[in-house]
């Protein structure tokens, strides 16, 4: 009984540090997606210059978002985030949908999708059968959620190791990108873009950026919260925007805008021009340490949702208790880790599971982005009669900032849909799309079903 007190009344503690915060951010967006996503950026753009733009842009739009984020994680410093933000804004329905929707499709699906990534690179190191990418997938998932039960300071600095050897191996790969410049061969150019739509180029451009909002969940285990969830933001995301402009120019100089159109992994196919097929197994090495970085990142913040989750709703009581050895919250991170499982099985039968989660992800994402923007303005309508304390970090340019954070995710919510109509890629995977929402949609019943017994 002692024991099982001890458990429930077990709370974060503030083991993080600003450079800790920092590392976490730039590791949850820096990942696979710089290695096979530029591809398809191209191949909706209609020349360099857009092509470069649409990845300012991306981070434009990361930064305003950021700046959001930063007025809110100041605002309400605890482990939660957009949970937080949206109970607190919106109301216990809203924030109740969003914890179902990031446990079920968000969170758990990316983490999915980059699982995937990790298992096709690693299965061109080694094969493991038909099924190698899965089998992969399934055991990254099993290995990093059972390093992120074993404690808060063990998966932080693996964190650290691993997100230097990032950052090192894509500056030296986008400058002897530089270097060779126009020594390769111009592949030839198509003659219209894949599909043509800006709009699909943004939904993989920030779903590249996509990972910097996890910094939210950490406020309640950062130390000095108020004062250096800011820093984190604005540092993590300033520092990955600059990376990938120098990754993209690289892969410009190397292949022409042209030459990334038609290629299905734009990294390897630089590496193969700079140090011919050994040079693929080398870049292989580093994907497979990128994935696992972008997993570990988020296996550790997607259960801090569930953790908040748990502890409001009776229905979900267990997901709500800490874990004082290692200071964990366990159970949400065994359940986060089934439910990816199941994802990874649905996804070995697909053609593309890296593909088929980001359609499945994508509205819902923007959906509850849309939503967490909007509460910043409830929050500052209440600071202004008085019903909310000022907090020590507010967003610059206000209303102007929030505003465009607002509309691009109105604009990104609409392309993340109109996906199903795209030519090259509605047949495919339109019923991911559809699928993901459905999923979403469910949590309504269940919501009021949870609040019944909750009563």
């Amino acid at each position: 009984m002692e024991g099982e007190k001890t458990a429930m009344t077990a709370a974060p503690k503030p083991l993080l540090s600003v450079t800790d915060g920092v590392f976490l951010t730039v590791g949850m967006v820096i990942g696979v997606g710089i290695f096979k996503l530029p591809s398809m950026v191209a191949g909706n753009t209609s020349g360099a210059t857009e092509f470069l733009f649409a990845w300012l842009l991306g981070g434009a739009v990361s930064l305003c978002g950021a700046l959001v984020y930063a007025e809110l994680s100041s605002r309400h410093p605890e482990t939660g985030g957009e949970y937080a933000f949206l109970s607190r804004g919106l109301g216990s329905g809203t924030a109740f949908l969003f914890a179902w929707s990031r446990m079920t499709v968000i969170q758990t699906g990316a983490i999915t999708a980059v699982a995937f990534a990790f298992g096709d690179y690693a299965s061109e190191i080694l094969r493991l059968g038909e099924k190698s990418s899965a089998i992969y997938a399934a055991l990254g998932i099993v290995a990093l959620t059972a390093l992120n039960v074993a404690g808060t300071l063990q998966s932080k600095t693996l964190q650290k190791v691993m997100q230097i050897v990032l950052i090192c191996a894509l500056v030296l790969l986008a400058l002897a990108a530089l270097t060779i410049g126009g020594s390769a061969k111009p592949a030839p150019q198509p003659q219209a873009a894949l599909g043509g739509s800006f709009g699909l180029a943004m939904i993989f451009v920030l779903f590249t950026y996509g990972g910097w909002n996890e910094a939210a969940y950490l406020a309640g285990e950062v130390r000095e919260a108020r004062r250096n969830m800011m820093r984190i933001l604005i540092a993590g995301i300033l520092a990955v925007t600059a990376l990938y402009l120098l990754v993209n120019v690289g892969y410009l100089a190397a292949l022409g805008l042209g030459g990334m159109k038609e290629s299905r992994a734009v990294a390897a196919d630089v590496m193969r021009i700079l140090a011919g097929e050994r040079g693929v197994v080398l870049i292989a090495l580093v994907v497979c340490a990128s994935a696992l970085t972008t997993m570990n990142a988020a296996v550790f913040t997607g259960a801090r949702t569930m953790y908040a989750f748990g502890r409001d709703f009776p229905l979900l009581a267990r997901l709500g208790v800490w874990r004082e050895a290692g200071s964990t919250p366990a159970n949400a991170l065994f359940l986060q880790g089934a439910i990816m499982l199941v994802l990874v099985a649905a996804g070995s039968v697909t053609p593309d599971g890296f593909s088929a989660m980001v359609a499945y992800t994508a509205p819902v994402f923007w959906t509850f982005f849309l939503a967490t923007g909007i509460t910043l303005f409830i929050f500052r309508a209440r600071s202004s009669t008085g019903g909310e304390a000022r907090p020590a970090f507010l967003a610059p340019l206000y209303p102007v900032i929030p505003l465009a954070f607002c509309a691009m995710c109105v604009y990104m919510l609409y392309s993340s849909i109109d996906y199903v109509r795209n030519p090259d890629y509605g047949p495919k995977f339109g019923a991911a799309v559809l699928g993901g929402l459905a999923v979403m949609a469910a949590g309504i019943p269940l919501y009021f079903f949870a609040r019944r017994k909750r009563a």
